[in-house]
Parts: structure tokens; C-alpha cells; sequence
């Protein structure tokens, strides 16, 4: 009866509760409903399948139904190859059961991106997750542009949405994400342009452009104001700004203390917005979504030293929890900032996280980038529950873990993991 269920809403391009669909899941928080998944296991232990990537990413994986996708990179960069009009993306879609591949699609780069060096390296040409309605899915390629396939690996559409560079030259990272028929591409490394396309042809309903985006690699949020009405909110550079979804126009903005680049993705519960990174002291503010002009001295609610520069947050019972890019666990109180806990964990240093914490079964299931994958209890007391690792896997994990189906997917640059009690 579930097997027949995911084929009516495939069908029908639906998606159900179990899906993970987007970037950190529903609603783009970081949480799963679902219950009885392993704390524990390893190559021996708990693992149900491992499969092989044709290339590199640091993209989480998503899942609909009966299909799981995931992009990676080759051709260029982590190949050791020198020629960037060699690079080419990776689209899959994998059976997240079996781990066998249904099919696959090779998208050559169509633009120079910015050169394998610097600060690049440590991400990549594949950092953007894909999104799926259920009857498309849609994946982001920087300079490439955007594009639609359908659920058989058939292209529908492609919009370039510029081939710009940032003044650092670090690439872009922000995921696309849908309200309602309108797909959002935060396309500020290209364009220093917001989109909203048309998810049914791709073409363009709305921009938004202005050059405080540079910089802004974050996925915007929506929040939910009373009566249903949502909006769309963005962090820059010493702005949150919410923008109607609908029309892109900018309806009021908050100024903060967030300087620099802003990479971590906003948390929005309801109509509450949290905002963490800016550099190079980073920064969390706590906002009230709905204003109108200047919102700065009546929607601002608190704000913090205590933060993140890369990791996003979630939200659970009241409380805050990430885990900062140099390995640091936070617990903060979401009504008044106050710092629960801060512990250390073992997980090497310089930046140890890339990947946000994701929250299923009352744990947080964290992926460090060179230590294993951390779990912690999800409570306001520090208790570390196990450290899991693919010892024969040196490469990085930076993807945060999708939850479907009892599952746990976690992807390095080597390959995907699904691990599930066994």
C-alpha cells in the first residue's frame, strides 16, 4: 500500500510527509519527524548501502518518494585537471532502498567558473542541494545556470541567472528552494540578483538586484506571518531584509552587526527569524518577520556573540542548537539568546564543520568534515551520544545528512551512505 501511495503522488507531482525535498528538509529546518534511527554505526554496523559518486560536492542529497538525487563535480579542480572548460556537473537519481541508480545526467559547464584555488577548494563547484516538487527537480549550477528535469531525467527547461564573479572568487553555495509555483535562486555570486522563476518554464516572474547581495551565500527562508501570509527573508551583509515572495518587492529591512560574508542559512519558526554568521566577528540576531520600512528598533529581538560563520542552526523545544565551524556545540535559549552550553568537541581544528546539524528521533546528527559524524542529545544538557566514522573514507563530509523512510543519508566526496538500523 506505501509503494502504490508514492506512485499516485509521483504521478500527480506531490510530495508526502516523509520526504526530505530541499536543503535541510521541510521547510528548510533541519528536522525530521521520524523515529527509531540508529545512533551508532560504522562500516560493519548499521549501514545498508554505500555507493561510489562520479565526482566530488559538498550538496546534501534530497529525497521524494521512491528517488533520491544528488549532484557532484568532475572534469575539473579536485580532478587534477587544468582546464575549466572541462568541468562538468552530475545529476543522480538513486533508488534511497537499494542505492542502485535509476538514472543519471551529465551537465557540461557552459560558463569559465572561478579558478580552482583559494578558498574554493574547500567547497567546490557542487554546494548547491537540489529541490524537487515531486514531479521536477531542479538543480542550480552556478554560472551554468538552473535547470528542470523531470522525474525520468528528462530536461524541461534552463535559465541562466548570470556569470559574474563575487570579489572573493570563493564560488557560489546558496540551494534554490519553491513557493508555490515560483522557484527562488539566491544567484548573488552571479548576478548579485535574486530570481523567482516560473517552476513549470523557467521563466522569469521577478528579480531582485542590488549589490549588498555580494557576498550573501546563504539559502533565504520564508516565514509565516498570521493569517498564512508568507515572506521571503534574506541576510546580507549588515541587513536582513523581507521581501514579499510574490511581487519581489522589498517591504521592510533590519540593519545588524553581521559584517562580512554571511553563509550560514536562515532559521525561520513561524514568523520568528534567526540570522548567525558575518565575519569577522560573527554574529546571531533573533528578528520578527512582518515589518515595514525600517524594522531595525521594533522587530529586532535580541542579539548574540555566540554564533556560527558556516553551520546552520535548528530549532527544538524552545532551544537553539548548531555547531560552529571550529567544532564548538551551542544550546541557546530562542527567546532571549542566553548561551546554554558550549562544549568542544574532538573533531580537529582549523574548520572542522561544514555540514548543519539535523534533527530526527531527539538527536542531532552532525557531519565533521575529517572526525565522523557526531550525535548529541537533543536536550539543554550536553551529552554526546557517539562519534561515527567510515574509517577506509578520508575524504570530506561536508554535506549535511537527509532523513526519509528510517533512513540516513550522508554524502562525502567520495560517496553516499545510507544508514538505517539493521
Amino acid at each position: 500500500m506505501k509503494k502504490l501511495l508514492i506512485l499516485a503522488l509521483l504521478a500527480t507531482g506531490s510530495t508526502f510527509a516523509g520526504d526530505w525535498p530541499r536543503f535541510r528538509g521541510p521547510g528548510g529546518l533541519g528536522v525530521s519527524n521520524e523515529t527509531g534511527l540508529p545512533a551508532q554505526w560504522s562500516a560493519t554496523q548499521n549501514l545498508k548501502w554505500k555507493l561510489r559518486l562520479p565526482g566530488q560536492g559538498s550538496s546534501s542529497p534530497i529525497v521524494v518518494g521512491d528517488r533520491l538525487f544528488i549532484t557532484s563535480y568532475s572534469g575539473y579542480g579536485a580532478d587534477n585537471a587544468a582546464d575549466v572548460n572541462n568541468l562538468k556537473r552530475h545529476l543522480l537519481c538513486i533508488h534511497p532502498d537499494t542505492g542502485e541508480i535509476r538514472w543519471s545526467k551529465e551537465i557540461p559547464s557552459t560558463a569559465a567558473e572561478d579558478s580552482w584555488s583559494g578558498w574554493l577548494r574547500e567547497h567546490g563547484y557542487a554546494s548547491h542541494t537540489p529541490v524537487c516538487d515531486g514531479e521536477r527537480v531542479f538543480v542550480f549550477c552556478g554560472k551554468t545556470g538552473v535547470i528542470a528535469f523531470d522525474m525520468e531525467g528528462q530536461e524541461a527547461w534552463r535559465k541562466n541567472v548570470g556569470t559574474s564573479s563575487a570579489n572573493r572568487r570563493w564560488g557560489s553555495a546558496a540551494s534554490p528552494i519553491l513557493h508555490g509555483d515560483l522557484l527562488i535562486v539566491n544567484a548573488s555570486e552571479e548576478s548579485r540578483t535574486i530570481y523567482a522563476l516560473d517552476k513549470k518554464t523557467g521563466k522569469e516572474v521577478w528579480k531582485y538586484e542590488s549589490g549588498k547581495t555580494e557576498l550573501t551565500y546563504g539559502t533565504p527562508a520564508l516565514a509565516e506571518l498570521a493569517g498564512g501570509k508568507k515572506e521571503l527573508v534574506m541576510a546580507v551583509p549588515n541587513e536582513v531584509w523581507g521581501i514579499d515572495p510574490e511581487t519581489g518587492k522589498r517591504t521592510w529591512w533590519i540593519d545588524t552587526e553581521l559584517k562580512g560574508n554571511i553563509s550560514p542559512s536562515l532559521l525561520a519558526i513561524k514568523d520568528k527569524v534567526y540570522v548567525f554568521g558575518g565575519y569577522p566577528r560573527i554574529t546571531t540576531v533573533a528578528l520578527r518577520a512582518g515589518g515595514e520600512g525600517d524594522a531595525t528598533g521594533t522587530h529586532t529581538l535580541w542579539s548574540s556573540r555566540d554564533s556560527s560563520y558556516v553551520p546552520s542552526a535548528v530549532e527544538h523545544e524552545g532551544h537553539l542548537y548548531w555547531i560552529g565551524n571550529k567544532g564548538e556545540a551551542f544550546c541557546m535559549k530562542a527567546d532571549t539568546g542566553e548561551l546554554v552550553y558550549k562544549e568542544k568537541l574532538e573533531a580537529g581544528s582549523g574548520n572542522a564543520f561544514y555540514a548543519s546539524a539535523t534533527l530526527a528521533d531527539g538527536k542531532l546528527y552532525v557531519p565533521s568534515r575529517k572526525s565522523g559524524t557526531f550525535v548529541l542529545a537533543a536536550k539543554p544538557s550536553f551529552e554526546l551520544l557517539a562519534q561515527n566514522r567510515f574509517d577506509s573514507d578520508e575524504s570530506d563530509f561536508n554535506a549535511s545528512a537527509a532523513i526519509s523512510g528510517g533512513k540516513i543519508f550522508l554524502r562525502s566526496n567520495e560517496a553516499l551512505y545510507c544508514i538505517a538500523n539493521q
